[in-house]
C-alpha cells in the first residue's frame, strides 16, 4: 500500500492541479464511501475561506452521493470546530477542505473519522490504493442526499464557553489584538472574545477567497505585533487559515515560544485542579527545559516525532492533558482533538486576567536549556537522501546521541516538505551542545560538497 499522496495531515496541493482536481476529489470521496461509510451512510464536509473550497466541496459531494452517501454540509468552519462536533453529528466520517497556513492558491483535504480523529496511515493508504484503481460503480436506486447543517458551530461554541464555568464577562478589562488570517475564525474569534467582555481589535477578519493567510495570521505576525504595541493591548493572538495553530505575543509585542505556552497551560491546569496527574506531550524538537519543568509539576512528559498527529496519538494513548509543538499547534485534550487557537487563546486570556499581572511578567515560565537548530538546504530530495544514508554522517549522529544521552537530545531528520536536513541538539551543558552540533553540521557540509 502506498500513501504517496497523503502526508501526516491529509493530501494537499495547488487547486485545479493534480491532486487537487475535481476528478481526484470526487474519486477520493468515492473511495471513502466504499471503504468507510458503511454504517450510517452519512458524511460531514466543512471548509475554510479560500476560493477553491466551493469547487472541491462540490466534487466531494458528487463523489459521496454517487455512492449512496448523504452529505451534511457545514459550510465555513475551523478545523478544531469540525473535529470537536463530528462525534455528535451521527456520521461515518468528516472531511475538512483546507490548506491550513498555505496561501489561497493551495488547498487540501483532511480525512476525519467518526470520533473526530484524523485517519490513520493504514486507512489513508487503503483509500489511496482504491483511488488509483479507479473502479467505481453507481446505482440509480441508492443516490445520497445533500443536507445543510447550521448548528455545528453553535455546538462548538457552547463547548468553548463552558471553559468559563458560567461567568458572563470573565475577560472584562482585557484589551487584545486578534489576527484571524482572513480564515475560518474571522467572524467567530473576535465575537467570542467580545461576548466575554474583552476589548478586541480585529485584524485580517474580512475573507474574500483570495486573502487567506496573505501577509497575516500565524505565518506573518508583524502587523499583530505592531498593533499590540501601538494600541497598548495586553495580549496578541494570531491563528492560521483553518484555526488549528496559534501564535501569541505579550504587551510589548514579543512573541512567546510554544513550549512556554504549553508550560503555562500545564501549570494553570494544575493550579485549577484540571491537570489531575495527566501527562504533557510535545515533540523531540521541544526545548529540553520543558522536560524538567513538567517533571517539577509531578507528571509524566512524552516527546514524540515531529507532527501534530503524533502528539494527538500519544495524548490519546496516555490520557494526556496538554500537548503541542513549536509550530503553534497546541492541544487541550479535554476540549479538542486537534490544535485549537480559540480554546488555547481563551485559556491564556483567563489565566492572564486571573493573575492580575502583565503578560511579560508571566513569561518565560521556565528557562530554556541551550540548543542549536540548523537547517541545511540541498538542491533536491535525492541529495538529501544521499546525505542521510551516508555512513560517516550516521556515525557522527549516533556518537552525539550517545554522548548526550540522559542530558539532552539530538535530532537529525530530513524535512517532509522541503529538500532540507534539520539538525537539532539540546541539553544542559552549552559547551557540549555547541561541540556536538558543530561536529554534525560540519560532517554534513563536508559530505554535501563531495
Amino acid at each position: 500500500m502506498g500513501n504517496k499522496l497523503f502526508g501526516t495531515d491529509g493530501v494537499r496541493g495547488v487547486a485545479n492541479q493534480y491532486p487537487m482536481t475535481i476528478k481526484f476529489a470526487m474519486n477520493l470521496a468515492q473511495a471513502c464511501a466504499v471503504l468507510v461509510c458503511k454504517d450510517k451512510k452519512k458524511v460531514a464536509i466543512a471548509k475554510d475561506t479560500r476560493i477553491s473550497g466551493d469547487m472541491l466541496e462540490a466534487a466531494l459531494t458528487a463523489g459521496f452521493t454517487a455512492q449512496g452517501v448523504d452529505v451534511l454540509k457545514l459550510g465555513i468552519l475551523p478545523t478544531p470546530a469540525l473535529t470537536t462536533v463530528t462525534d455528535s453529528l451521527g456520521v461515518d466520517m468528516a472531511v475538512m477542505i483546507t490548506a491550513s497556513h498555505n496561501p489561497f492558491h493551495d488547498n487540501g483535504i483532511k480525512l476525519i473519522d467518526a470520533k473526530g480523529n484524523k485517519f490513520s496511515d493504514k486507512v489513508t493508504a487503503e483509500v489511496e490504493d482504491l483511488i488509483m484503481k479507479g473502479e467505481f460503480s453507481g446505482n440509480p436506486d441508492t443516490i445520497g442526499r445533500v443536507l445543510q447543517n447550521d448548528e455545528a458551530l453553535d455546538c462548538y461554541l457552547a463547548l468553548v464557553k463552558s471553559i468559563c464555568n458560567g461567568a458572563e464577562q470573565p475577560l472584562k478589562g482585557l484589551k487584545m489584538v486578534v489576527d484571524c488570517a482572513n480564515g475560518a475564525f474571522s467572524k467567530i474569534m473576535p465575537q467570542l472574545f467580545m461576548s466575554l467582555g474583552a476589548g478586541v481589535i480585529s485584524l485580517a477578519h474580512e475573507p474574500n477567497g483570495y486573502n487567506i493567510n496573505k501577509d497575516c495570521g500565524s505565518q506573518h505576525v508583524e502587523k499583530m505585533l505592531e498593533t499590540v504595541r501601538g494600541a497598548h493591548a495586553h495580549i496578541g493572538i494570531a491563528c492560521d487559515g483553518d484555526g488549528d495553530r496559534i501564535i501569541v505575543c505579550d504587551e510589548n509585542g514579543s512573541k512567546i515560544p510554544s513550549e512556554q505556552l504549553i508550560a503555562f497551560l500545564a501549570r494553570y491546569m494544575k493550579e485549577n485542579g484540571m491537570l489531575k496527574g495527566r501527562p504533557v506531550v510535545s515533540t523531540i524538537l521541544s526545548n529540553t527545559g520543558l522536560d524538567s519543568f513538567v517533571a517539577g509539576l509531578g507528571v509524566d512528559y512524552y516527546a514524540t516525532k515531529v507532527g501534530e498527529r503524533y502528539i494527538i496519538e500519544k495524548m490519546q494513548e496516555t490520557g494526556g492533558a496538554v500537548g503541542g509543538e513549536e509550530s503553534g499547534h497546541i492541544v487541550l485534550g479535554d476540549y479538542s482533538k486537534t490544535g485549537d487557537a480559540l480554546v488555547v487563546g481563551l485559556f491564556l486570556c483567563l489565566g492572564l486576567v486571573k493573575s492580575g499581572k502583565r503578560m511579560s511578567a508571566l513569561f518565560p515560565v521556565f528557562a530554556f536549556d541551550p540548543f542549536v537548530f540548523e537547517n541545511i538546504r540541498f538542491s533536491n530530495n535525492e541529495a538529501v537522501r544521499e546525505v542521510v544514508a551516508d555512513e560517516q554522517v550516521k556515525t557522527v549522529v549516533e556518537k552525539a546521541k550517545k554522548a548526550i544521552e540522559g542530558q539532552g537530545r539530538v535530532v537529525f531528520r530530513p524535512s517532509g516538505t522541503e529538500p532540507l536536513v534539520r539538525i537539532w541538539v539540546g541539553g544542559k551543558n552549552e559547551a557540549q551542545v555547541q561541540a556536538l552540533s558543530a561536529e554534525i553540521i560540519n560532517t554534513v557540509l563536508s559530505v554535501k560538497k563531495q
